[in-house]
């Protein structure tokens, strides 16, 4: 008996370990790291704007390297309020696209993204990684808020992240911003039961430059897996495509799943399972994930971030 209890105990904490190892990639949480003071003006490519690094990282000034190549910025996603708010480009970026840490907004239905910002205000989105948007949604104006939302909504989706399957990915750790970087020295690493997604160029990423995308490594068979999940096949869920549309570009106000990061769609479906999303049209998806674990959500994840959004 007292074996028996101690091989539950060490199965119990194998399962709990092997839980953390797989979810703590989905939300990485970066070291605080004091502001830079290196007055160097920064210039990235086909871009005539300088910044200093302290510049590039200032929530309610964000850098546009490319202002000819959209339409003016509303105040709110340019610059926040100046007090709370920052400005949403900051994380999304003026082209919508964002980084890994946060969701791609560009071409999202006005509705859908008013919704929830007031999940983010209500307490229906929650959880450690949501702390930033329920501060900024709880102080918003509904005007501002619809303006950064038509300003999204009008932007069109570009490719941003290129999947790969591999079984080894490279050694990496949090930096600024939530950011998972490569090791300096090249190392690698067996990828597991995880998705590892990097810069395509680091400085650039850390720069915030709007053209300089991301890669995303995840494990072998991933995205073949994923696109027999997406269609319902095996009866594990139901098909991506019966709510999201045809091509998973989006129906009826719904979001599109083509094309989005991989890692941030783990994210949801997870916070979807967990009860960290809920209410309103949330609630049609817990039957859909309910019967997934995290190689399900991994392949999904991989199958529709490959996808043309």
């Amino acid at each position: 008996m007292k074996s028996l209890a101690l091989g539950l105990v060490f199965a119990l904490y194998a399962m709990l370990a092997y839980g953390a190892e797989t979810l703590d990639w989905a939300y990485p949480i970066a070291p605080n790291t004091p502001p830079s003071k290196d007055p160097t003006l920064k210039h990235v490519p086909g871009s005539s704007q300088a910044y200093t690094q302290a510049q590039i990282d200032d929530g309610f000034n964000p850098p546009d390297w490319y202002p000819d190549e959209h339409a003016p910025m509303p105040q709110a996603v340019a610059h926040g309020d100046g007090k709370v708010v920052r400005g949403c480009a900051l994380c999304h970026l003026p082209n919508g696209a964002g980084h890994p840490d946060s969701a791609g907004l560009a071409g999202l239905s006005v509705p859908y993204m008013m919704r929830e910002m007031e999940a983010f205000k209500n307490g229906e989105r929650k959880g450690v990684r949501t702390a930033a948007m329920v501060a900024f949604a709880k102080v918003i104006t509904p005007e501002d808020t619809r303006a950064a939302s038509e300003y999204y909504a009008a932007l069109k989706p570009i490719a941003w992240t290129k999947v790969v399957e591999t079984k080894m990915a490279p050694k990496s750790f949090i930096g600024p911003g939530n950011m998972r970087l490569p090791q300096p020295d090249g190392a690698t690493e067996p990828i597991g039961h995880r998705i590892i997604e990097l810069p395509q160029n680091v400085e650039l990423a850390l720069d915030r430059d709007a053209h300089s995308g991301f890669v995303a490594y995840v494990p072998p068979g991933s995205i073949t897996k994923g696109k027999r999940l997406a269609s319902g096949a095996g009866g594990k869920t139901v098909a991506c495509g019966i709510c999201h549309g045809p091509e998973l570009k989006g129906l009826g106000g719904l979001p599109p799943l083509a094309g989005r990061s991989p890692i941030s769609i783990v994210r949801q479906l997870n916070d979807i399972k967990t009860g960290n999303r809920s209410g309103g049209q949330v609630e049609l998806m817990k039957q859909v994930v309910a019967k997934l674990d995290i190689d399900d959500m991994i392949a999904l994840a991989a199958y529709l971030g490959s996808l043309k959004p």
